[in-house]
């Protein structure tokens, strides 16, 4: 089988074919010169672009056509193309349009970035004349420029992680010397009590007030990590109620005077009796002024002095807590409610802590719809802190101070006859409750697992029954709620109404609240405070 072959293609059909075509180009600007630069073509695309009709410029001299080619250096490159020499030439966005007349706004021309290619135009090995071809290049420069934003974006979002991780491995790196230093006293003064039978009085009075002290410091630093956590986490919940700051501040007071005391500082406290109540979470409201009195503490030298003020400005109550102490450089001050951010976060630092004291404050203060500034003239100068809460017009506010037990209260509430079981998986723990409930004149009873612990109310006749139980959350196989649901499904009459005490290492709200729907009565954080359990304990065996 032959194919017949197309018949021949007239050459100036051929050329009125291609003129046509290129002429109807939308996408790319052309236009071809003989070899005496008279425009041959001009297509629709430098129509639209320059205002001018192929009518208008085909068959004119391109110099006339754009008369600043040759001021603009362009007609060298026309040169070289009859030389057989190709040009690339690149525009920006504010340069006018290549060779076009410049930027007609009548006409509604605009600027573009563009890139023109300028060559010979050939017949075979023969040069015929010139063509140019212009591509608006927008698009592909906005694409450029998005990457190259993109780039920076994950340049700078590399360098933000870089700076995290640094701000994380400080951070883990302060908590693990701040927790250390108290863990290595405890540990410390442990080891001297257990290697030494011979323990001077002295010695053993001097070992137990450092070992709580110490063991005070540690619980402190792991409360202001999960106090961030959860207002990280927005699950820091207050208790609101109307409150009186001067027995708040009083409260405060007595907590951080030894610290005053020990460090030789002078307290000046003024608390206007006429200041209105506020709405807020008593034992966070303390938590603050604690906060800011132990940062004055930490930052003035022996002799300095203190002042704490409680009044009322304007419609709000104002608590002041200014000082004598190093005082806050003025680059640092606007950083100073900052997480984690220290004035001088070195090991060589003069003062400890986490960076957390005034964060929290702020972050509390603020959850109470109030506000918190710090002041200082720089360093050497002291600090002065304000806090300013909204009001509320009250004339029953109960006194914080009837809510709980302060420390420094009577541990031994009283448990005569009171039988107590405690279930917890922990030797030491079991030893430590054992001793104090003892002390408090209650019968105690151990387990250590959920499942002993049911045995061991079943197993026991009513008149040696446990009065009240006092249980550990977390333990292996069988949790602490798991083992009061168990205990809830008995009858009566086998102990299932067996009023119960959580305690437990987890403290957050949630956790509270999941072990009162689970059965027991109330809960208790670790570390334990002793006057709270016991007094917990009294009132869940209706004996307080």
């Amino acid at each position: 089988m032959t194919l017949s072959s197309n018949p021949p293609v007239d050459a100036g059909r051929l050329q009125t074919a291609l003129v046509r075509w290129f002429s109807e180009l939308t996408h790319q600007g052309m236009f071809a010169t003989d070899c005496s630069m008279r425009i041959m073509v001009w297509n629709r695309w430098m129509e639209v672009h320059s205002g001018r009709t192929a009518s208008d410029v085909v068959g004119r001299p391109l110099y006339d056509v754009c008369t600043d080619l040759k001021i603009r250096g362009l007609d060298q490159h026309y040169e070289d193309a009859l030389t057989g020499r190709i040009s690339i030439i690149s525009f920006g966005l504010h340069k006018y349009l290549l060779p076009f007349v410049p930027t007609n706004a009548e006409l509604g021309l605009t600027a573009m970035p563009q890139s023109g290619r300028i060559g010979p135009l050939m017949d075979g090995e023969a040069i015929i004349g010139t063509v140019t071809t212009i591509e608006d290049i927008s698009d592909r420069l906005a694409n450029e420029a998005e990457l190259r934003k993109q780039i920076d974006v994950q340049r700078m979002a590399r360098v933000t992680a870089e700076k995290a991780m640094r701000a994380k491995d400080e951070f883990l790196s302060t908590v693990s010397h701040e927790m250390r230093n108290p863990l290595n006293a405890v540990l410390g003064w442990a080891r001297i009590l257990i290697e030494r039978s011979d323990v001077d009085p002295a010695v053993l009075s001097r070992a137990v007030r450092a070992i709580e002290r110490n063991a005070s410091a540690l619980a402190r630093i792991i409360d202001d990590l999960l106090d961030v956590a959860r207002i990280s986490t927005g699950k820091l919940r207050l208790e609101m109620h109307p409150v009186d700051l001067s027995a708040i501040a009083l409260a405060a007071v007595d907590v951080i005077g030894p610290s005053i005391k020990a460090k030789q500082l002078e307290l000046r406290t003024r608390l206007d009796p006429k200041t209105p109540p506020v709405l807020g979470d008593q034992q966070r409201l303390q938590q603050v002024i604690w906060n800011l009195l132990s940062n004055a503490v930490k930052f003035t030298d022996p002799g300095g002095v203190i002042d704490l003020t409680v009044t009322r400005s304007g419609a709000d109550a104002r608590i002041v807590v200014r000082d004598t102490g190093h005082g806050i450089s003025q680059e640092f001050l606007p950083y100073v409610f900052e997480r984690f951010r220290q004035s001088d976060a070195s090991s060589s630092r003069r003062h400890g802590g986490l960076g957390l004291g005034l964060a929290l404050v702020k972050e509390v203060v603020e959850l109470h719809g109030g506000r918190v500034t710090a002041k200082s003239d720089g360093e050497g100068s002291g600090a002065t802190f304000t806090i300013d809460l909204p009001t509320v017009m009250s004339a029953d506010v109960r006194h914080p101070q009837a809510e709980v037990d302060q420390p420094g209260s009577d541990l031994a509430h009283s448990l005569a006859g009171v039988r107590v079981l405690v279930i917890d998986d922990e030797s030491d723990s079991r030893e430590l409750l054992t001793e104090f409930l003892s002390k408090c004149g209650a019968v105690v009873s151990t387990v250590t697992s959920s499942d002993e612990a049911l045995s061991h109310i079943r197993m026991s006749p009513l008149p040696r029954r446990p009065h009240v139980i006092l249980s550990d959350l977390g333990m292996p196989t069988k949790d602490g709620y798991e083992f009061m649901r168990e205990l809830r499904a008995l009858r009566t009459d086998d102990g299932g109404a067996i009023p119960a005490v959580a305690v437990s290492g987890y403290a957050n709200p949630d956790d509270r609240q999941r072990a009162l729907a689970a059965g027991y009565q109330t809960h208790v954080a670790k570390p334990i405070d002793l006057a709270e359990l016991s007094a917990a304990l009294a009132r869940a065996a209706d004996r307080g």
